[in-house]
């Protein structure tokens, strides 16, 4: 499954905008804005990403698009920028917490569905710490970066816990259940 290859000064450069436009949000209430022409090429396709923070190790934000609709540099800044202040779980990230934060970025492949008809089908299809899921039933809908395998190793509990983050069943099955894998590609400060 593709995804995108960056190198390690691409990666220290959206790392970089990531926080800026944290930094620049705490100023004027809003995300940097950036004109992608000014950057490397795969860094101008179309793409898209997660951003998650980390406040001293905790879980502070993470936002993000599984559909890539512009440039990945304007994504990035975008989704820092709602990571760290429009995220409903948590409250908004404050000028002494900014230090402290740790930043990954997710650049997202685009997804692919998994033809499954049972339960057990969709677990012996699934691939712990690579894929990432969505799975979606009529309007619920939820997804796990390939991250949550570190906190959920175990296929069944996995599953069950996107279906409870999806507002599903712990144990939900429908014909209508369909299941998609992405993979990542994933780098931190």
């Amino acid at each position: 499954m593709p995804c995108f290859e960056l190198s390690p000064p691409q990666q220290h450069t959206l790392l970089t905008l990531a926080r800026e436009s944290i930094a620049y949000g705490l100023q004027h209430g809003c995300a940097l804005t950036v004109t992608s022409s000014a950057y490397e090429e795969p860094l101008q396709e179309m793409a898209s990403c997660f951003v998650t923070l980390h406040l001293h190790g905790e879980l502070k934000g993470c936002i993000g698009s599984l559909t890539a609709y512009q440039p990945l540099v304007a994504d990035v800044v975008e989704h820092a920028y709602a990571s760290a202040f429009r995220d409903s779980r948590f409250s908004p990230v404050t000028q002494a917490d900014l230090p402290h934060l740790n930043i990954e970025i997710s650049v997202i492949s685009p997804q692919i569905e998994i033809p499954c008809h049972s339960e057990a089908e969709l677990l012996s299809k699934l691939t712990p710490f690579k894929d990432g899921i969505t799975i979606r039933d009529g309007f619920a809908t939820a997804t796990f970066l390939p991250t949550v395998w570190e906190q959920l190793p175990d296929k069944v509990q996995f599953l069950d816990h996107l279906r409870l983050k999806a507002g599903l069943a712990r144990k939900h099955w429908s014909d209508q259940l369909t299941a998609y894998r992405y993979h990542t590609l994933s780098f931190s400060e």
